[in-house]
């Protein structure tokens, strides 16, 4: 059952999966707007920024539940998902003048990690649970 602490921890750590990559983003950027290092590194940079911190953020989430891994790591990966692409839209896309399509094609796309580490982790916590009882 969703908590109102689990619904808050899930909301504020979403944003912060979003948030996290965003402000680092910002560090390779002129004020003027031009990236300062190659475009290639910079997605590289980013995608394993993203990763590292969602993963950060799954393990405090995870702390905090007790069950229910599999359905929680579903949860979590779907909402963090559409925060993630929430804020793109309304700080992002703007930000690069970009299409939608155009943004989830280079962009949004990658989000699908979080769902996908978020249920491995789940999964993976089932099992240890089922294992030790």
């Amino acid at each position: 059952m969703m908590t109102q602490k689990n619904i808050f921890n899930i909301i504020t750590l979403g944003f912060l999966a979003w948030l996290i990559p965003f402000a680092i983003s910002c560090l390779f950027f002129k004020p003027e707007g031009e990236l300062m290092i190659a475009q290639e590194l910079f997605k590289s940079i980013m995608v394993v920024t993203g990763v590292l911190s969602a993963c950060t953020l799954l393990f405090r989430y995870f702390k905090s539940i007790e069950n229910d891994f599999v359905k929680q790591g579903i949860v979590v990966g779907l909402c963090w998902f559409a925060i993630c692409v929430f804020f793109d839209m309304l700080v992002l896309i703007p930000l690069m003048k970009v299409s939608f399509d155009y943004y989830f094609r280079s962009i949004g796309l990658g989000y699908l990690a979080i769902p996908m580490v978020s249920i491995t982790m789940g999964c993976i916590l089932d099992l240890k649970v089922k294992a030790d009882s």
